[in-house]
């Protein structure tokens, strides 16, 4: 597999991750839920299940950073400074979609 086919594969895993935590944020169901299904009972679960599907977003974005792959196309001006902060804020979990449902009272 060559580089191009590389930054494809990572490509998808980026967006896999994104769409992972978009859900997580949106308390909907992930794969994260399969794993660990007595969990959902608790309340922290939610909070954990957001903080897991966060650290895989930065952790795919670390890499594709390091193989220099042109990570930022999939993200909103505003998602990018949140991933370049690393921190889970409460900017993030708030104001994460914000971008997207201005554009979309636009239309």
């Amino acid at each position: 597999m060559g580089n191009q086919g590389n930054e494809t594969f990572f490509s998808e895993k980026l967006l896999e991750s994104k769409e992972s935590f978009e859900r997580a944020l949106e308390c909907k169901h992930t794969e994260f839920d399969d794993l660990y299904p007595y969990m959902t009972e608790h309340p922290q679960f939610f909070w954990y299940k957001r903080y897991v599907a966060w650290s895989q977003l930065l952790t795919i974005v670390k890499i594709c950073k390091e193989l220099e792959f042109d990570w930022e196309q999939q993200f909103t001006p505003h998602q990018i400074k949140y991933i370049n902060k690393r921190v889970m804020s409460s900017n993030v979990l708030d104001k994460w979609f914000e971008k997207n449902k201005l554009e979309k009272e636009m239309k």
